[in-house]
């Protein structure tokens, strides 16, 4: 006869103890572990033995990746979702995971392919006034279901080319005594529908909630079991979105995604450079990093703010960069550069809301923070990248010839770079430095000289 069992599950890792204890014996993280009912008849189960096969008789097919109908969505991905993948989506509430999927859904369904919705959140009049509102979706199939048991039988018949469920956390299953959105549910919906895909044949996309961290909620086994996490970023107060891969078996995982919340739903934006890179001439503060997002090199707008302060510790904040690696920097200008900032407050931000991870966005920062500190802008139509070292010496950064290529096409006249970087017959003027100091005297409009101390003392009283 079936007994219940009752475990402690940790919510960040999945580990499981027969009773609570304070710390995660896993992950060692406190006070995550949640109770939760299993059942069980206490005999182990039975299987039947299978052959294993030789590894170099596996025949290998390139699958046919499907088209989404949205470039942006599809770089991500990799050119397109793979059949019978899982395909996780997490991002803040009211962001446009909804309404970008739902999109992709109509224009899979336009190719001739099948599409299916499985929605736990909204009604099914709900999710027809969004489609009125996009238009093209008509000829995609709506479930409203959140047993699991359900969705898994209908997918098992239907078989869709591309099913989205929205969302795996109101998925539950019956036989689990805890409640929807808990650990077990989620991780059983989860590794179910993946045995579901694998065997049937179904692109399934799961759409995610996060927790106040960004996180996808749930069991970190959840992003384990997946194919590929997309995670979607963005204010919900504005208008662009950044979509990056967090993980990717059938692709990069440096791919970047750029939309506009539209009336008509979220606009992939093509060429991100000239909307993120531009800046005004003579602005104090500002400079152009080209970064390098996967094979998408973009141009960002760097902006920094130099003041005194009148704490103890001066405050190092930063908006789209690494809070330490941004600390770093500003010791490096300290130290090598000539720009004392022990008294001063800096605080930098990528324009657009955009999140740079990359090394080679190093210079970039710090050259708009030299130009706020000194009050001087930097030379019209400068652009810059290259890793700065913790000696003040600058190191090449990857694929500097497609930087190059995206700095010619937006007209960029002037590159500051690395000693040892490649230059190209047409394109930016290439200016070469080997230290941080270097590249400032460079870059900025007026030569820094012997006026280092004085004009960053008149910038900073200003």
């Amino acid at each position: 006869m079936a007994k219940v069992v009752v475990q402690f599950t940790c919510g960040e890792c999945g580990a499981t103890a027969g009773r609570w204890l304070g710390r995660c014996p896993g992950c060692g993280a406190f006070g995550t572990l949640v109770e939760e009912l299993h059942g069980a008849d206490g005999r182990p189960a039975v299987g039947a033995p299978r052959a294993p096969e030789r590894l170099g008789d596996v025949q290998v097919s390139e699958a046919a990746r499907i088209e989404t109908g949205i470039p942006e969505l599809d770089r991500v991905l990799g050119g397109g979702i793979v059949a019978a993948s899982l395909v996780l989506v997490g991002g803040e509430p009211g962001v446009g995971k909804s309404t970008l999927l739902l999109s992709a859904l109509g224009a899979v369904a336009r190719s001739g392919r099948s599409a299916l919705l499985v929605t736990g959140e909204e009604s099914v009049a709900q999710v027809r006034l969004r489609a009125d509102r996009l238009g093209g979706a008509d000829d995609v199939s709506i479930l409203a279901e959140t047993e699991l048991e359900s969705v898994c039988a209908t997918l098992e018949r239907d078989r869709p080319a591309v099913c989205v469920i929205d969302s795996v956390q109101t998925l539950y299953a019956s036989e689990l005594g805890s409640a929807p959105g808990s650990v077990a549910q989620v991780r059983e919906a989860a590794s179910r529908l993946l045995r579901v895909a694998k065997a049937s044949g179904v692109a399934t996309v799961l759409v995610g909630h996060v927790t106040k961290d960004g996180a996808v909620a749930g069991p970190r086994v959840l992003e384990h079991l997946v194919d590929c996490v997309l995670q979607f970023e963005g204010d919900r107060y504005h208008a662009h979105r950044v979509l990056r891969a967090v993980k990717n078996r059938f692709g990069s995982t440096n791919e970047l995604g750029v939309f506009e919340m539209t009336a008509a739903g979220l606009v992939g934006v093509p060429d991100p450079s000239a909307l993120f890179g531009a800046t005004h001439a003579g602005e104090v503060g500002a400079a152009v990093a080209v970064a390098l997002e996967g094979t998408r090199p973009i141009l960002l707008e760097i902006q920094a703010l130099v003041s005194r302060t009148d704490l103890a510790m001066p405050r190092r904040v930063g908006t789209g960069v690494d809070p330490k690696r941004l600390a770093m920097i500003v010791a490096v200008l300290g130290r090598h550069g000539g720009v004392p900032l022990g008294s001063a407050d800096v605080f930098v931000n990528v324009a657009g809301g955009v999140r740079i991870d990359e090394p080679g966005a190093d210079l970039a920062v710090a050259l708009a923070i030299a130009s706020a500190a000194r009050g001087t802008p930097l030379h019209d139509g400068v652009a810059s990248f290259g890793e700065i070292g913790l000696t003040g010496r600058l190191r090449p950064a990857a694929q500097a010839e497609r930087r190059l290529e995206e700095c010619a096409k937006l007209g960029v006249t002037r590159a500051v770079v690395p000693e040892g970087t490649g230059g190209r017959r047409e394109g930016p003027r290439l200016v070469r430095a080997e230290t941080v100091r270097e590249a400032l005297r460079a870059a900025l409009a007026e030569a820094a000289g012997g006026r280092e101390e004085g004009a960053l003392e008149a910038a900073l009283s200003a």
